[in-house]
């Protein structure tokens, strides 16, 4: 093992977000206050679109007060991708509705549009399309499906700021609900967090109720009111899922840098994409023609006939110093979604697929391009 690792993911935190914590530290006002009100401005400014967004401590904790303002409940099937991280299923099981997994098209590594409307019941209440390794999934037939059978939409979008769709925004679309990430390896990041975006003002003043105990004022609210201000009601029994002040002041000044860092991650992809383009690996889908993808992730696989098997790949990468991941370990894997749902890899051919040939390469926006030359040249000695 070389001692000069190259990581999977870092992020870019500069003095301007170290500055922007410590004067929120040295505010006096370090939960959700005034910081958490400006990034929620800033970020509805930066999507446009006429949107509320709320600010949350996380995307799992979006999508779950996401699919409650739905009403999602009991007896409800939320359909989704196998080919993703647990939280955008397991919030489902949150509601006491079952998860319907769905398989992804090979060709995006996106939720299958066909085998969604195949999976619709008179049960589906909700579709929960993912926008894998920041590529949007095809939401303009997924909308006009959900249309059709008059089904809600929530877009968990974890890894797509800033992607856009037919030219515009995810977090613009026509969806319900989109839910963005800004946990530590995302495109922009506040350690841990999320946003809860919608047009709809009565999913944003749902979410915003259930995000803070089913209280129906802010804290923010009441501990700056000029008069005597200390009455509040529970309307629901929410949750504890706010942003704080510390985490949105990093938000604030990250959302500036978001569409440079953009522009770093495709230019890291641009060269993967050059250095790697002789080898037997399947390259990442591009964004369809006129559209952004974000390169959240730079995920490649091995092409049929290759003798090295994906694992010897990554413990031979990681032997010389390279970071690397799978995204995903399908959730029909998984042991609770397998045995509870009696879910078997040949009901998810082209997941599976995937799974037992892809690996994620480090991608970030820090990234040199002798840090790609070196993991690709790692690559090439390992393929040869």
């Amino acid at each position: 093992m070389t001692s000069d690792f190259l990581p999977f993911a870092l992020p870019e935190i500069g003095e301007e977000e170290i500055a922007a914590v410590v004067q929120a530290l040295r505010s006096g006002w370090i939960t959700t206050g005034p910081k958490a009100r400006q990034f929620e401005a800033d970020f509805a400014a930066f999507l446009g679109g006429a949107v509320e967004v709320i600010a949350v401590n996380s995307a799992t904790a979006g999508l779950h007060l996401g699919l409650e303002a739905l009403g999602v409940g009991p007896g409800d099937e939320v359909i989704t991708t196998t080919h993703t991280f647990t939280a955008t299923a397991e919030v489902i099981r949150y509601l006491g509705a079952d998860p319907v997994f769905v398989d992804v098209d090979a060709s995006t590594l996106c939720m299958d549009v066909a085998a969604v409307e195949a999976a619709i019941t008179p049960r589906t209440k909700a579709i929960i399309p993912v926008h894998f390794a920041g590529r949007a999934a095809q939401m303009q037939p997924l909308l006009a499906m959900a249309k059709k059978h008059g089904l809600r939409v929530m877009e968990d979008a974890a890894h797509a700021l800033p992607t856009t769709c037919g030219g515009q925004l995810v977090g613009t679309l026509g969806s319900d609900v989109t839910v963005f990430s800004f946990y530590a390896n995302k495109t922009m990041t506040t350690g841990e967090g999320g946003m809860l975006v919608t047009r709809d003002p009565e999913i944003a003043k749902r979410a915003r109720v259930m995000r803070l105990h089913g209280i129906n004022r802010d804290a923010f609210d009441r501990f700056t009111a000029k008069v005597p201000s200390w009455y509040y009601e529970i309307v629901a029994p929410g949750f504890k899922y706010n942003m704080t002040d510390i985490a949105a002041a990093m938000g604030v000044e990250q959302l500036k840098k978001v569409r440079v860092f953009a522009e770093k991650r495709a230019q890291v992809a641009a060269w993967y994409d050059e250095a790697l383009a002789e080898l037997p690996i399947v390259l990442p889908p591009h964004a369809a023609q006129g559209d952004v993808h974000s390169w959240h992730l730079y995920v490649v696989q091995l092409a049929q006939g290759v003798m090295v098997s994906r694992d010897q790949l990554i413990e031979r990468l990681f032997s010389q110093g390279i970071g690397c991941s799978v995204h995903y370990i399908p959730l029909h894997l998984q042991p609770y979604w397998r045995d509870t749902y009696h879910l078997i890899p040949e009901m998810f051919p082209v997941s599976q697929r995937i799974y037992e040939r892809t690996l994620s390469l480090p991608m970030y926006s820090r990234m040199t391009q002798a840090d790609v030359n070196r993991v690709s040249n790692a690559i090439k000695a390992v393929l040869n």
